[in-house]
C-alpha cells in the first residue's frame, strides 16, 4: 500500500493560547470526535491544546474546523501523515496542568519564544559551526535518529531539560543555539526557557522533525535514522513513510529490527531492554494478553495490532 492510498490520516497539532475556560471545551470536543469516529489523545490546559488523533480525512477536517472556530486556536499548528490503519484504540480528551510538562509555570511561549526556522532553511542553520544544535527529545528517541552534529541531553523526561541547560550551556559561550523536537511543541517551551536564562539567539525547527521529513528531500537531508512518534506506528522515515521499529508491549521501549532478532525478544512479551526485569508471572500475564488480543483480532477479522 502506497502513502497515497493509505485510508487513515493522522493529525498532530498544538497551540499555546490563554484558555482560561479549557475545562468547558472538553465535552464538546469529545462529542464531535466521537461523532466522527476519531481516536487518539487531546490535551487541554490553561496554556493551550495539544493532540494527536486519527481517522478519515473528512472526519479530521471536521474536528480541526471545530477547534479552529475558536479564535484563540485559529492558527493551530497542524501536521498530517498517512497510516494504513488507525494507530489508536480509543479516544481520550484530558484536562492537564500543562500541554507539555516542563514544571516551570513562569515559562510561557505566549510571552516569548525563539526564532522559527522553516524546514528548508534548517540545514544552513545547523551547518554553522557557531551554532550549538540540541535535540530536546528524550534519550530513547534520540537513539532512534537525530540530526548530524546534534547534542543529546540524555534526558528521560522533558522536565529534566532545564537542569541540562544549567549544567552544560552558558549564554556567554553558546551564543547561538538551535533546537528541534518531534513536532515543535517542546521547543516552544525550551526556547522560551532559554531566552529567560539570557541566551540571545535561540532558533527552533518550525513544525519539528515531522515537517522536515515531509518537506526536505532525502538526498538533501541532514537527518540520520528514524523519528519516534507517539502512536502505534512507533517511527516514521523520510516522506513520512512508516519506519522499521516496533514497540515492546512489556516496557513500551521502541525495538529495532536488530532487537527483534535477539534471543531475548518474544513478540508482545519481552525485548532486550526489559527481559532481565520481568518475572515469570508477568511473562505469563503478557502471553495471556497476547493470546486474547489475537483472538479478538480474529473475531473482528483484523490482524493483531
Amino acid at each position: 500500500m502506497t502513502v497515497a492510498t493509505m485510508p487513515v490520516t493522522v493529525a498532530t497539532f498544538y497551540k499555546f493560547a490563554a484558555l482560561t475556560d479549557y475545562a468547558d471545551l472538553q465535552q464538546p470536543l469529545r462529542d464531535i470526535c466521537q461523532r466522527q469516529n476519531i481516536k487518539g489523545t487531546i490535551l487541554l490546559a490553561a496554556e493551550g491544546i495539544n493532540g494527536t488523533i486519527a481517522g478519515t480525512k473528512a472526519g479530521l477536517d471536521t474536528v480541526l474546523a471545530h477547534i479552529q472556530a475558536d479564535p484563540r486556536l485559529a492558527s493551530l499548528d497542524i501536521k498530517e501523515s498517512p497510516a494504513a490503519e488507525t494507530p489508536f484504540e480509543k479516544l481520550k480528551v484530558r484536562l492537564k496542568k500543562e500541554i507539555v510538562t516542563i514544571g516551570l509555570p513562569e515559562v510561557s511561549p505566549t510571552q516569548q519564544v525563539g526564532t522559527y526556522v522553516p524546514p528548508r532553511a534548517w540545514n544552513e542553520i545547523i551547518a554553522d559551526p557557531e551554532v550549538t544544535v540540541i535535540d530536546t527529545r528524550n534519550d530513547y528517541e534520540v537513539g532512534m535518529g537525530t540530526f548530524q552534529g546534534a547534542k543529546n541531553p540524555q534526558t528521560e523526561v522533558f522536565n529534566e531539560f532545564p537542569s541540562y541547560v544549567k549544567e552544560n550551556l552558558n549564554p556567554k559561550k553558546n551564543k547561538k543555539v538551535a533546537m528541534f523536537c518531534t513536532g515543535g511543541i517542546r521547543c516552544e517551551k525550551a526556547s522560551s526557557y532559554m531566552l529567560a536564562q539570557g541566551f540571545e539567539e535561540v532558533y527552533h525547527l518550525q513544525g519539528g522533525i515531522l515537517k522536515y521529513l515531509e518537506e526536505v528531500p532525502e538526498e538533501e537531508s541532514l537527518w540520520n535514522g528514524e523519528c519516534f512518534v507517539f502512536d502505534e506506528r512507533v517511527a516514521i522515515k523520510h516522506g513520512l513513510e512508516p519506519g522499521t521499529y516496533a514497540m515492546c508491549y512489556a516496557c513500551g521501549h521502541p525495538i529495532s529490527e536488530e532487537d527483534q532478532q535477539s534471543v531475548d525478544y518474544e513478540s508482545e512479551v519481552s525485548c532486550p531492554h526489559c527481559v532481565g526485569e520481568l518475572t515469570e508471572e508477568k511473562r505469563d500475564r503478557l502471553r495471556e494478553r497476547k493470546r486474547q488480543r489475537h483472538l479478538n483480532a480474529k473475531k473482528n477479522n483484523t490482524g493483531p495490532r
